[in-house]
């Protein structure tokens, strides 16, 4: 049953936006209140409370307003941008894993990994690359493919190496990568486009990339002077070349390269080009652009039998998500009809002229990563923030405003102990969530000093 309400609500969404003239607003209200009804008995406690809580406190806000029934349930449907592409990004994993892409990443590392310190900076930029193009489904992709190399290689805690590389790798494209939920929330608050807004993110993800491998680099120099009975690295270089009998043609790989750049470019362009919302308009373009690419490869009839799958197994994995975003929407709707985002954003710019604009956006970056220790997934606390935070009657820039929410996400996903990124993590390797979150505490705090540096430098710049 609630699958079908997830599949209509998207659908009805869909239809909104795509054809407004079409009024099936109250239908997609109708069904996400139907959603919620039916998903609060379903969902975890905690997701309960915290949903209950946006809930609770909007009604009063409602109530207070004087809002009638009507207005009651057109306050449900916000946010569903993000769950419908949140429903739909995974999709993009279906040509890789029917194209059997990760036998030629496994072959790749025998062939030219040579050092634990290789091996490690290998991780972190796959994982970076795939996480341009697959967000979530980045993490297994990754892990699966690489973690039997780490068996030739001396390596005193193999999950917290692979798990370090990974989540620090794949965190740094979310602050640029088109199918990052948070890019398009943020987008649509500052009114910046997606193009223009690349001047600015893309140095500091790249950076963040480069400031993981000195900081893997300087680990394995350290490992390497500890007396522990490991093998040298002239042993692991000997053990990586027998290991690499193996010989497949990795050429395969530039198609996910290649991939990866039309995707982006089809989205700057669709996005002069058409009046959508960022997000629905990556959401639109998945199903196509992943059946060309199936076409391409052949795996056409695969790629139908894994459509069908993910929509039968996906969707009803997301009760959760459907839970707390439409709770939250719910909220955010009250906000805006007791215009409390109004008053929120008064105090907001007192604040700033009390404390200033650098300190502000320092506070601004930290944030985020405050919220994910309460369990708020970074795109709800994203969300709520943006109703309280308009660029111009703050007057900041949007484009240092984006750069520092978008940084500040970034580091919320890297320590969250409550985020899908570190809970996927944590079910891969086996270990608590917050021992996750620990072992990314010194490189979230070296990339979170950098990130003061460069909104400093942009604010003075700019």
């Amino acid at each position: 049953m609630l699958k079908y309400l997830y599949g209509l609500s998207i659908f009805f969404y869909l239809i909104t936006v795509v054809f407004p003239t079409v009024n099936a607003a109250s239908l997609l209200s109708l069904t996400c209140f139907l959603i919620i009804l039916l998903t609060i008995f379903k969902v975890s406690r905690f997701v309960k409370v915290m949903g209950g809580f946006f809930l609770l406190i909007g009604t009063f806000m409602l109530i207070d307003s004087g809002a009638g029934w009507k207005d009651f349930l057109f306050s449900f449907g916000p946010m569903m941008n993000l769950l419908t592409l949140f429903a739909m990004v995974p999709i993009l994993a279906l040509p890789i894993k029917i194209g059997k892409y990760e036998v030629r990443i496994r072959s790749l590392i025998k062939q030219k990994v040579k050092s634990s310190s290789q091996l490690y900076s290998m991780t972190s930029g796959i994982s970076y690359f795939f996480s341009i193009f697959l967000n979530l489904a980045t993490l297994p992709m990754t892990y699966y493919s690489i973690r039997p190399a780490t068996d030739i290689f001396s390596l005193q805690d193999k999950e917290r190496f692979m798990s370090r590389a990974i989540t620090h790798g794949f965190a740094m494209p979310l602050m640029w990568a088109p199918v990052t939920p948070i890019v398009g929330i943020v987008i649509e608050m500052t009114g910046v486009s997606w193009a223009s807004m690349l001047p600015y993110v893309l140095p500091l993800s790249i950076a963040g990339l480069l400031l993981d491998w000195m900081l893997g680099k300087s680990n394995a120099k350290k490992q390497a002077k500890q007396n522990l009975g490991f093998k040298s690295e002239n042993d692991e270089i000997a053990a990586a070349s027998e290991a690499s009998e193996e010989s497949v043609h990795s050429g395969r790989l530039y198609h996910i390269l290649i991939a990866i750049i039309i995707f982006n470019l089809l989205v700057s362009v669709f996005e002069t080009q058409f009046s959508f919302s960022f997000l629905i308009l990556v959401a639109l373009l998945v199903i196509p652009f992943t059946l060309l690419w199936s076409l391409c490869i052949r795996k056409t009839k695969a790629f139908g039998i894994g459509l069908k799958e993910h929509f039968q197994t996906h969707l009803p994995k997301m009760k959760d998500q459907f839970f707390i975003f439409l709770s939250a929407g719910f909220f955010i709707s009250s906000i805006q009809f007791s215009g409390t985002d109004h008053v929120l954003n008064q105090w907001i710019s007192a604040i700033k002229d009390i404390i200033g604009i650098e300190v502000f956006l320092i506070v601004l970056l930290f944030i985020p990563l405050a919220l994910a220790f309460t369990g708020l997934h970074p795109a709800v606390g994203l969300a709520l923030m943006a109703e309280a935070l308009d660029p111009q009657g703050l007057g900041i820039s949007p484009y240092i405003l984006t750069t520092s929410m978008l940084a500040g996400s970034v580091a919320a996903f890297l320590m969250g102990p409550y985020n899908a990124t570190i809970g996927v993590m944590s079910n891969i390797v086996k270990v608590t969530s917050f021992r996750i979150s620990k072992w990314n505490v010194s490189f979230t705090l070296l990339f979170l000093g950098f990130c003061i540096s460069y909104l400093i430098f942009l604010e003075i710049l700019i």
